[in-house]
């Protein structure tokens, strides 16, 4: 696909999701709401019954703005998951339009999920920032323009990672009757074990070693860890070596399952 028709892809896309301006604020503010609200009321308990002034290393203050943060960019690398994906075409038989056409079809449909990021960015921005007016930085104190160059590249590489991995199990479809499991399980594993759930420093020291070597590091911790100032530069770096190390592996996987599928595609749909 060319950059033009990607862009242009990605633009619709984006016009089309920032269409109903009212129903987005209202999903926007009132989702922000109840997802930080669920984490304030559970962290005050945890540290009102743990007695320390931290946990994981993290103080309560500092625990509210990292889940502000993972809550804001974790929209932005998980995008848009289930809606209007590969499976869809798949069942419905809408696949066939696109075989026949030049260009990538991997390539359309990631351009549509680059532009329905634009509402996760607006939110990311606009929440991001009030926080950081109304909170006086308590909690951002580690972020410099050096931290915030090195997460943008990290988030990049999240999304894109994140992608790949949900691609290829929508693409299952071509032998699954059903993938919707296998997609939230996915979105389950991928926040226990990337740090969307919890602080991975919460986990017991030999596990993290072991995470520090698996994809989910990449999709959430590190680039909230990056823009919190939480990490060394050498520690960035071996972390984005081994993300795209697995960015390698999530492609052929992607690659291998998709040309596998469509050899016995049969265009009816289910």
């Amino acid at each position: 696909m060319s950059p033009g028709l990607f862009l242009h892809v990605a633009t619709m896309e984006a016009r089309r999701r920032m269409s109903y301006r009212v129903d987005f604020w209202i999903n926007a503010i009132a989702g922000f709401g109840a997802e930080f609200a669920l984490v304030w009321f559970l962290w005050k308990a945890m540290f009102a019954m743990s007695g320390t002034e931290a946990i994981g290393g993290y103080t309560f203050d500092q625990m509210l703005v990292y889940y502000v943060v993972v809550i804001l960019v974790a929209k932005v690398v998980r995008g848009v998951e289930f809606e209007g994906q590969a499976s869809e075409d798949i069942y419905q038989g809408g696949l066939n339009r696109y075989l026949v056409l030049p260009g990538s079809y991997f390539g359309f449909k990631y351009a549509q999920s680059i532009g329905s990021l634009l509402p996760a960015l607006v939110q990311a921005v606009l929440f991001g920032g009030l926080w950081l007016v109304l909170s006086g930085r308590t909690g951002f104190e580690g972020v410099t323009p050096a931290t915030v160059a090195m997460a943008i590249p990290a988030i990049v590489l999240a999304n894109l990672l994140h992608y790949l991995f949900v691609w290829t199990l929508h693409v299952i479809a071509f032998w699954a009757d059903n993938v919707w499991s296998l997609l939230v399980a996915w979105r389950h594993a991928a926040a226990l074990l990337g740090g969307a759930m919890i602080p991975l420093t919460l986990f017991p020291t030999g596990m993290q070693s072991t995470l520090e070597w698996l994809p989910f590091r990449a999709l959430f911790a590190l680039p909230v860890e990056t823009l919190l100032g939480r990490v060394t530069f050498e520690a960035w770096v071996d972390g984005m070596l081994v993300g795209c190390a697995w960015l390698v592996v999530a492609a052929l996987l992607a690659r291998a399952v998709w040309r596998r599928g469509c050899l016995q595609y049969s265009g009816i749909g289910i």
